[in-house]
């Protein structure tokens, strides 16, 4: 199956940090508008788009979720020579920063680069430290008072990079969880008989600690939950088969457990047996460290949700050269369909 390569680029590269989602909720409204019953946006900025269940008098809810925000930073100083400083939005290794471009969004954008003292100045001693965050600053190439007509602090900053696809692989900064984004409107677009309620639910500010997989699934109340993220695919030179978590090419990851989920037994069970029946190519994921909306969907309606989560195998997390492989794309769409279509089929009491 080919994927719509062009659309995931277009939602991969539109800007969204933690917080300032905006750009990416406006695109993902108007994508969503023409393949759901209902489409709403609550106060926190999740976009849930509702599609009604063919064979459900007893209004269960299928909740799945995908995060729109990417990892980012938020201007915390200009200098008085126009550099800024910046506060992490989410998780980085510091060394990914060097060399890096960011756009800086405010009165309009403005490309930066992420700057730190030189090799050719540095101690000893400085050379055999590894970086930190604080290490860094944002250089506009303008003085200070150029920069303070577009800029203020507290302005949402994002990376620069654009997706290109890689024999199999597409690979660009925000694969996390832009591809989950993408998979969730695929879905909506061949989801044709679902069984149950589908609250499609595009959310906020998981980056930062799942806040908008809270309150939606608060709001919900699924029965039913299934989380859309990325995981680690450590299929890399160096790494020992106990390391992998999963690996390019082999299909839709079914997690297991995560940080801050150990996924409900029947939901694994029931996704498992789905992907084999469908003829879907699936790996299992454990992944100890790291947590996803899985933990919100689970957890934060009144009475919980049977909730699990399929995850898209990803080398480089959280650099601006994330890759994913098409097949476990077009896989992880393809089992979210039959796990739609089929949840109603399921003996959930066993």
């Amino acid at each position: 199956m080919e994927i719509n390569v062009p659309l995931l680029k277009q939602i991969c590269e539109v800007a969204g940090a933690p917080g300032f989602e905006k750009r990416v909720r406006d695109l993902v409204v108007e994508l969503v508008k023409p393949l759901a019953d209902e489409v709403k946006t609550d106060n926190l900025g999740n976009v849930i788009a509702v599609r009604k269940g063919k064979r459900n008098p007893d209004g269960k809810r299928v909740m799945v979720a995908a995060h729109m925000d990417e990892i980012g930073f938020l201007v915390t100083h200009i200098d008085d020579s126009g550099f800024l400083r910046f506060h992490t939005l989410g998780g980085f290794d510091p060394k990914t920063l060097t060399a890096q471009r960011v756009i800086v969004h405010g009165k309009k954008d403005l490309i930066g680069v992420m700057g730190s003292k030189p090799i050719h100045v540095m101690s000893p001693e400085e050379r055999a430290k590894l970086p930190k965050t604080t290490d860094f600053f944002i250089d506009l190439g303008m003085p200070k008072e150029e920069v303070e007509k577009f800029i203020s602090i507290g302005d949402p900053v994002t990376r620069d990079r654009e997706l290109i696809e890689m024999g199999e692989c597409v690979n660009c900064k925000s694969i996390d969880n832009r591809v989950a984004v993408f998979i969730l409107i695929e879905a909506l677009k061949k989801l044709e008989n679902p069984a149950y309620d589908v609250y499609a639910t595009f959310t906020v500010q998981e980056e930062v600690g799942l806040r908008g997989a809270n309150v939606a699934a608060h709001s919900i109340n699924p029965d039913f939950g299934i989380a859309l993220d990325t995981t680690i695919a450590f299929d890399v030179p160096g790494a020992q088969p106990h390391e992998r978590v999963t690996e390019l090419g082999k299909g839709a990851a079914i997690k297991i457990m995560d940080a801050m989920t150990i996924c409900d037994y029947r939901m694994v069970d029931f996704m498992k047996k789905t992907a084999e029946s469908s003829h879907v190519v699936w790996q299992p994921e454990i992944l100890t460290a790291g947590g996803t909306d899985t933990a919100g969907v689970q957890r934060m309606g009144k009475q919980g949700a049977i909730a699990g989560a399929i995850s898209i195998p990803t080398r480089h997390l959280h650099q601006v050269i994330e890759m994913a492989h098409k097949h476990d794309i077009a896989a992880s769409i393809d089992l979210l369909v039959a796990c739609l279509e089929e949840v109603d089929r399921y003996d959930w009491k066993h």
